[in-house]
């Protein structure tokens, strides 16, 4: 595929060869840009293959003396259909066999193959990944935290209360188009993972400083609360949580980082952020008042949520774990 700056396009090299009928090579060469010897180049091609020969050729060399065999391909494609295993297990058994393959190779024929994607093997498209629990053993044992940009909600409602389209949100967009800015709010939120006691603070930025100082104030209410200990903070790779002074406000508690891009690791907060959004801040449409919702928002006061479990209220009185 020619690249973006290229002279000769698959067109471009027909009127190259109309021209060279009754040209010079080398008038047409100059009058066009390129050298004598690519003019020379495609000229000769079309008189070998027709209009064939005008079209681009792979860059891929006519020999690859180390090339992956085709019959280990094969293999290969039988293993990931027939046994659905992934790249390393793959590997594995190939090198049992005696085959001296890396993880990587295996992966890159399985991405040529189209079978790098596991819903590509099965017609359904299911998976053979099982979903698990996150499941904390007693209170403090995992505490997930995250943090919800939330964008503050225009007078009489936005589009999420009139709809896309509705003359609140044309008006909105007016506003933003002038230069009007309502801005956001930062819920820093902290769900204990398990009795799902939640603390949540409205807050103007997600800097380090502002996260650190979040998780000291969430430590000093978990344990007013009858949680005195947090052994696991779970977070996702947002950059106030890779900063080094997070890392020393742990004070010995073991940092977990979810993987990046599966948000789901992380689900409890998560759906904390969704239940936030639909029953507190979204719930319903009306003038704002100054009401206790109201200044939490704005970072002037506390936010504190707590939701208890089915297993909390049949297992343990709320008394232990929550003072509502």
């Amino acid at each position: 595929m020619p690249h973006r700056n290229a002279p000769l396009t698959v067109e471009g090299r027909q009127r190259l060869i109309e021209r060279c009928r009754t040209r010079p090579i080398a008038h047409v060469a100059a009058e066009m840009g390129i050298s004598r010897a690519c003019a020379s180049k495609w000229v000769n091609r079309y008189r070998q293959h027709g209009e064939l020969g005008l079209l681009d050729r792979s860059s891929t060399a006519r020999r690859q003396p180390t090339a992956t065999h085709t019959d280990v391909v094969a293999r290969i494609e039988a293993l990931r259909r027939a046994e659905k295993w992934s790249a390393s297990r793959i590997t594995f058994e190939l090198q049992a066999e005696g085959y001296a393959l890396s993880r990587r190779t295996v992966s890159r024929h399985l991405l040529a193959l189209g079978l790098n994607r596991r819903r590509f093997i099965d017609p359904s498209g299911d998976t053979n990944r099982k979903p698990r629990k996150i499941t904390a053993r007693r209170p403090g044992h995992m505490v997930h935290i995250d943090v919800k940009k939330v964008g503050r909600i225009p007078d009489d409602g936005g589009w999420r209360v009139h709809g896309r389209g509705s003359a609140q949100a044309k008006t909105v967009e007016r506003r933003k188009a002038k230069g009007a800015c309502g801005g956001y709010v930062y819920l820093h939120s902290a769900v204990d993972g398990y009795s799902r006691l939640a603390y949540t603070e409205g807050l103007s930025d997600e800097q380090a400083t502002i996260a650190v100082a979040f998780l000291h104030r969430a430590k000093a209410w978990f344990a007013a609360h009858g949680i005195a200990g947090i052994e696991r903070i779970v977070t996702d790779n947002g950059a106030c949580y890779r900063a080094s002074a997070f890392a020393r406000a742990l004070l010995g508690a073991h940092h977990q980082r979810i993987t990046p891009y599966i948000p789901r690791h992380n689900g409890k907060v998560e759906r904390y952020n969704r239940i936030l959004a639909e029953e507190f801040l979204y719930a319903r449409s009306g003038t704002p008042k100054p009401n206790a919702a109201t200044r939490s928002l704005s970072g002037t006061s506390i936010t504190t949520i707590t939701a208890p479990t089915a297993r909390q209220e049949a297992n343990h009185r709320p008394s232990d774990y929550a003072q509502a």
